[in-house]
């Protein structure tokens, strides 16, 4: 089969060799014969603008780039769609592939649009379904057990293959470079990437990554149970406001700069008993006792019911904010999604019926991840051929993430330092891993952006220095805008390394912060 496709790129890269792509060569790609795959689209688009399909969404800002659609079906289930934009003019020689969102669905065109400006080919996919609404979200894989396996891996690996051999045949010469960028489910699809597909690219970020999938699932509907079951339970932004101030108030100090902001909330501690309201006393000022045991149970996370080991870890001090604030009629849809379909397999399943602690519900949860588990979660710490093929892997996760558990990539980053161990003391395992694979902690930012602190950052740039000209990143500069000014910038920091000011200068300014471990 790689004979074949081979064969198949030079038949239609060889009218192209020493010239500029143009317009009749985009066309051209419509006769690209790849394996299990039916190309519906091959298209100039020159206007500097493009309507999205289905949307009157427009993106504008664009050079002129061939568009390449098409459809991978590797089973006979799979209907993989993908599009590959390629610059018709200034390519920088390399591909980037982009991640998705939730349970995906969809083709990511925000993000192609945003590489396709930096001059890269660039490859997206709908995962192998289209997207549904609300709880209907995980149906497909219900209906379609192989559409399962395309979205939680397939799909991103079949779509590298083509978007590369699209290059090649409209280039005339291969990809230098490819590399993979996403966050949330794009970020566990890097991941996924890395340790199932090794040879995909050569270097990934993996955002805030959904990568335990099962264990993300339970612990976000368990917070869904213990925030909107009972509505006494209910933490609206009057609550939140509470806890947040009372983070505030008790964390914000450590890192010996009064910002608003807590730079390492695994040092933080916040006293909830403080916050609860006296006999007779309620007000918008404290906590019910629903309230503050709902509270408790999202910083602490999901236990075990029968051991108390941790299944999944809670949200971080200081996130309150930000938090997931639904209710009753209205839950959050993508745990819940994967409970009805994929756990209890029943379009008529309720989640107000649901309860950890409850045996049969506990034991329904355990037999489906053990089903589940090997072919969702990217968990895998043995990164080996990874790492022996020169890829490097940068994560990052934002600490006031309110859907994916900051900890979460920290459990994730520790299970491979001490795969790489090999009877290593912590910090030679540490030095070791970091030559190929680092994780950043961002204070005060939110899932994939937003929050209170320096949320705009280029990750793709320092992944570029790294792969291409041996530079690691010691650091990567944050900023934050206000009113569109920047008001401050923050170094982030190779984990388990913080930010820690100099003792002189503006404490807005990242020139005036160091990255150590802290004391």
């Amino acid at each position: 089969m790689r004979d074949a496709l081979t064969l198949a790129v030079l038949l239609v890269a060889t009218p192209l060799h020493g010239q500029t792509p143009n317009e009749g060569a985009c066309a051209g790609l419509a006769a690209l014969k790849l394996p299990e795959t039916t190309m519906s689209t091959a298209e100039p688009v020159t206007g500097g603008s493009f309507t999205v399909p289905g949307s009157a969404n427009t993106i504008s800002n664009l050079p002129p780039f061939c568009r390449v659609a098409g459809v991978i079906a590797p089973t006979a289930e799979s209907q993989i769609r993908f599009e590959v934009w390629l610059p018709i003019a200034q390519w920088n020689g390399k591909l980037a592939g982009v991640g998705n969102g939730g349970w995906a669905g969809t083709i990511s065109f925000g993000a192609l649009a945003e590489h396709l400006r930096r001059g890269y080919a660039t490859a997206s996919t709908n995962t192998g379904h289209d997207a549904a609404p609300g709880q209907n979200q995980a149906r497909f894989a219900f209906e379609k057990p192989e559409q399962l396996i395309d979205f939680a891996y397939r799909s991103h690996h079949e779509t590298a293959i083509k978007a590369k051999a699209i290059v090649e045949a409209f280039y005339a010469t291969p990809a230098a470079r490819a590399y993979f960028v996403g966050c949330s489910s794009g970020g566990y699809e890097g991941l996924m990437e890395a340790q199932r597909f090794p040879a995909d690219y050569d270097g990934i970020v993996a955002g805030m990554p959904a990568n335990n999938w099962t264990r993300l699932m339970a612990g976000d509907l368990d917070v869904t149970i213990a925030s909107f079951k009972d509505g006494s339970a209910r933490l609206p932004p009057a609550a939140l406001g509470v806890l947040h101030r009372a983070a505030i108030a008790a964390c914000d100090a450590n890192d010996g700069v009064v910002d608003g902001a807590i730079e390492n909330p695994l040092r933080c501690q916040v006293d909830l008993g403080t916050l609860a309201c006296k006999p007779g006393g309620e007000s918008a000022s404290c906590l019910t006792g629903p309230q503050v045991a709902a509270a408790r149970k999202i910083y602490d996370g999901l236990k075990d019911p029968k051991t108390g080991a941790r299944i999944y870890p809670g949200l971080a001090p200081g996130s309150e904010p930000f938090w997931v604030n639904r209710d009753l009629a209205n839950p959050f849809p993508i745990p819940v999604s994967h409970y009805k379909w994929l756990v209890f397999r029943d379009p008529d399943w309720d989640w107000k019926t649901f309860d950890f602690s409850d045996p049969a519900d506990y034991d329904a949860h355990a037999r489906a991840e053990a089903k589940l588990a090997p072919i969702m979660n990217a968990t895998d710490p043995n990164l080996a051929a990874f790492r022996a093929r020169g890829g490097k892997l940068l994560q990052y996760h934002g600490w006031y993430d309110q859907l994916i558990a900051p900890a979460n990539s920290i459990d994730y980053y520790e299970s491979v330092v001490a795969h790489f161990g090999g009877g290593k003391d912590r910090a030679a395992a540490l030095t070791d891993v970091q030559r190929f694979y680092r994780l950043f902690m961002m204070p005060a930012v939110a899932h994939c952006g937003g929050g209170t602190g320096p949320a705009s950052y280029d990750m793709l740039t320092a992944l570029e220095d790294w792969v291409e000209r041996g530079i690691a990143p010691d650091r990567v500069v944050g900023s934050r805008q206000v009113g569109g000014v920047v008001d401050r910038t923050r170094p982030f920091c190779p984990y388990p390394q913080v930010a820690v000011y100099n003792g002189t200068g503006d404490t807005n300014d990242a020139a005036n912060f160091t990255c150590r471990v802290a004391k």
